[in-house]
């Protein structure tokens, strides 16, 4: 079984195993790398950082590597501005408890992000997903919210695709999903056409460059695909790539080369099974246009 396991105050943990990672790799025990930096380190502060549990500011994050040897500066960019956001609110706080801690830690990942890879053989992934969608599955899957958790959730849900338009000092998030055409027929208690809005919009945001959509033909061969939603996070260096399991209680997450790369494998095998993406889109318009009817 691949080792299972929540990740907590994820950005300071993240930039702290980066750190450790780096002393590692430089050979430098605690002592020898708090000495090279000087008077006001001391082996103490610097494990501490490494086990996320004090901060390391921005302006240290460059001499701190100088003493690694590290100089890269896409490299040094990248944890200097991981330190300065370490401690910063996300904007989904604004929603208070109706977001766990896991679902939490996932918009960090998610808003840290370079690309994400989604597997969804049931429903449409949230971050696809339109208002009257979002409320009818929140609704359904989560039968314990009260209506204005799922109304908050759902109203979240829509902010979450922010990430896609524009992110100060980013380029915009990349999104490769693969989604099961049964979820394409969902029956809605509310409005009988409301998957025809859904695929709608999912052909709308497509035609953005970065989202690419494609749809497992419910005669496909079978595939690694229809055990379990899942997405590979993916960041720039010297980030490792994060998997995320999602359930009914939040989700957990995966990391470590050996287990990521079994994810990886098995969305390529996915991805080789689906329609390409031309005939994914044929096939999203003629769901449609039968909704139309």
């Amino acid at each position: 079984m691949p080792n299972q396991r929540p990740v907590p105050n994820l950005r300071r943990r993240r930039l702290g195993r980066a750190v450790r990672e780096l002393r590692h790799a430089a050979g430098l025990s605690l002592e020898a790398a708090a000495r090279e930096m000087g008077p006001g380190w001391r082996d103490t502060k610097l494990s501490r950082i490494e086990n996320a549990n004090a901060r390391l500011l921005a302006k240290d994050v460059g001499p701190l590597l100088r003493v690694y040897g590290v100089e890269d500066p896409a490299v040094v960019g990248s944890l200097e501005a991981l330190a300065r956001d370490a401690h910063k609110a996300g904007w989904w706080q604004a929603y208070g408890r109706v977001v766990g801690s896991n679902y939490g830690d996932y918009l960090t990942l998610e808003a840290d992000a370079s690309e994400v890879r989604v597997n969804a053989p049931q429903i449409i992934p949230g971050v696809l997903q339109t208002a009257q969608y979002a409320r009818e599955i929140i609704a359904a899957t989560g039968a314990w919210l009260t209506p204005d958790e799922v109304n908050a959730l759902a109203e979240l849900r829509m902010g979450r695709k922010a990430v896609f338009n524009h992110r100060p000092g980013r380029e915009p998030l990349r999104l490769w999903a693969v989604l099961n055409e049964s979820s394409l027929y969902q029956d809605s208690a509310t409005s009988p056409l409301m998957m025809r809005d859904q695929i709608r919009h999912i052909l709308d945001v497509t035609e953005l460059p970065n989202i690419t959509v494609q749809i497992m033909d419910m005669h496909a061969t079978a595939n690694a695909g229809q055990l379990n939603l899942f997405e590979i996070v993916r960041f720039s260096d010297p980030w490792p790539t994060v998997v995320n399991l999602d359930n009914l209680t939040g989700g957990f997450f995966l990391e470590g080369d050996a287990n990521v790369a079994v994810y990886e494998r098995a969305f390529d095998q996915i991805v080789a099974a689906a329609l390409p993406v031309d005939k994914s889109r044929a096939k999203m318009t003629d769901i449609m246009n039968g909704y139309a009817k």
